[in-house]
């Protein structure tokens, strides 16, 4: 081939070799400068790591400086306050310094400091012994009112105040009597902040989850007993032939504890502690029948009132008949005895009075019922006698020897009904209790030193029978229609204790037992009820037996 030829096909191979050659090296020259990118890249990741983390441990750092900072700053507030009038613990320290100072004698020497500017080593809240206030602990405060903040702030700003002794003592006594006069204290002796109120209580669905590790049983001494008050009766007794008659007072109980009880136009006697029954007397003519019993304040002698107008007295240990007193001109049907005066009240509205000693035993008359008078009874000390009538009225009559025989001190017509139920109070002897009938139901409270009515209570039944239980200073009252049944209830509030539900018919007469803690009833259903509801405690039993004093009765040597 010739040599132009040579050269002239060699051109465009050279150049296509040139042209493969540059591709290749521009190629071999990105993949390293990618390569060196990626390095690059890798090396500022890694020193942008470092840097963050060296800026969260400066962050940390400048932190905890600031915390440091603000527990200084806290901390400062323990320590005294330059240019400050002085503190009133310090002053009280300086004061006994001071005063310790003065009792040395003169021979001895005293190494006592008066400086008060050096800084105490501990706060003063924490230096037990110059901490003016006493220690305890932490203490509840559940109410903080205004006129108790008022009276902290001024005693808080007066604590920093300088103190003249010349003019503290001038006028101390002056703001003490009108500290006195206006807040009810002495302002210098008040705490800032006092308990008071009561703690709130717990929220409903609270659990406590502290365990009880040690607890000591109370003494027996200590135990509050609940009284159980039975819903039976401790014995049952039947009374053939009892008349069932609302305005008779058939039922009483002798301080002997023997239970007297007229069944048509006889007397039973019941010995409740031997179980015996006795008859003590019976009417000649079988007409005739009993409308009222009462014993004397000894228990040695029966009163009987009849339906013939008569009285009778009866010795009931030797059973046998002292006399009749005759001066009614109806059916004898309440009687109650005040030593030895018997009172006496009839169908007619009338009530005698009769003197037991004498032959002449009528000696006065009490002429205020219109009708019947079926309820009677002579107050404790002897003052008064109250008196109730199917006329709905209600007197209170001085004794004898203290006024007009016929006069009445009080008489009240609040009720509606026939007043047959009345009671006085044993330890208050100017309380009166009256019950009314079924018309009326409400029983009514009475002071006769100002002739009030105290508080009235409606039972919604028929007030027969009351009787105050001072063993628990309860009210119990005998219902007839509706409920004919029992009822105690506690006075002066007169809320209901206690049902004694039994009797088949309506309760004619309630009476309570010479110890108080009995009660018998007697019904129209023929039955005699004695509820042991009233029983002490036997410690508190024997000590009442023990202050307990015989009384000597006047009667028992001069009746006849």
């Amino acid at each position: 081939m010739p040599a132009g030829n040579g050269r002239f096909l060699n051109k465009p191979i050279t150049g296509a070799l040139t042209g493969i050659l540059n591709r290749v090296s521009s190629s071999s020259r990105n993949s390293n400068f990618r390569k060196k990118r990626e390095r690059n890249n890798r090396v500022c990741c890694r020193k942008v790591n470092v840097s963050f983390k060296r800026l969260c441990e400066n962050l940390d750092k400048m932190a905890q400086f600031g915390f440091e900072n603000d527990i200084h700053s806290i901390l400062k507030l323990d320590m005294p306050i330059t240019n400050a009038p002085m503190a009133r613990w310090q002053r009280k320290a300086s004061s006994s310094n001071a005063s310790a100072l003065n009792g040395l004698s003169p021979g001895k020497s005293a190494n006592v400091s008066l400086s008060t500017t050096k800084t105490p080593s501990k706060t003063p809240g924490k230096n037990k012994k110059q901490t003016p206030s006493k220690m305890g602990g932490d203490r509840f405060i559940p109410t903080r009112n205004s006129k108790q903040m008022d009276v902290a702030s001024f005693l808080l700003t007066k604590e920093n105040e300088t103190v003249d002794t010349n003019e503290q003592n001038a006028t101390s006594e002056n703001q003490k009597a009108m500290s006195m006069s206006l807040n009810g204290y002495n302002i210098e002796e008040a705490k800032i902040l006092h308990l008071g109120g009561k703690p709130l209580n717990a929220p409903e669905g609270y659990q406590n989850n502290l365990k009880v590790l040690y607890s000591q049983g109370a003494t027996p001494a200590s135990v509050k007993k609940t009284r159980h008050i039975s819903s039976t009766p401790d014995r049952i007794l039947d009374a053939p032939e009892l008349r069932n008659d609302f305005y008779l007072n058939l039922l009483d109980w002798s301080s002997c504890n023997v239970l007297a009880v007229a069944l048509h136009n006889c007397v039973y006697l019941l010995d409740a502690s031997q179980g015996e029954i006795t008859l003590l007397m019976k009417l000649e003519r079988e007409e005739d029948y009993i409308c009222s019993l009462s014993w004397t304040k000894e228990g040695s002698y029966l009163a009987i009132g009849t339906s013939d107008c008569q009285t009778q007295l009866w010795d009931v240990y030797n059973q046998k008949h002292l006399r009749s007193m005759a001066s009614h001109t109806s059916r004898v049907v309440s009687l109650s005895w005040n030593d030895h005066v018997l009172s006496s009240g009839s169908r007619s509205g009338h009530i005698h009075h009769h003197d037991v000693r004498v032959a002449n035993h009528h000696i006065a008359t009490l002429t205020g019922h219109s009708q019947e008078v079926c309820g009677l009874q002579w107050s404790p000390d002897g003052r008064y006698l109250a008196s109730g009538g199917n006329d709905n009225m209600v007197y209170v009559w001085p004794r004898v020897q203290d006024g007009p025989a016929n006069q009445a001190v009080h008489c009240w017509s609040e009720h509606q009904g026939a007043v047959k139920a009345l009671a006085w109070c044993p330890w208050q002897p100017n309380i009166l209790a009256s019950g009314g009938g079924t018309s009326d139901r409400h029983i009514r409270i009475w002071n006769v030193n100002s002739g009030s009515c105290i508080s009235s209570l409606d039972t919604q039944s028929q007030i027969s029978s009351l009787v105050f239980a001072p063993n628990y200073k309860e009210l119990v009252s005998a219902h007839g229609y509706a409920h004919n049944n029992v009822v105690i209830w506690k006075y002066p509030s007169l809320t209901r204790v206690a049902e004694l539900n039994g009797h088949e018919d309506r309760v004619l007469s309630l009476i309570l037992s010479p110890d108080f803690s009995t009660v018998a009833t007697v019904a129209g259903d023929e039955t005699i009820r004695m509820w042991k509801s009233f029983e002490l405690d036997p410690i508190k039993k024997k000590a009442k037996e023990r202050l307990a004093k015989s009384t000597s009765g006047v009667i028992h040597q001069s009746i006849r």
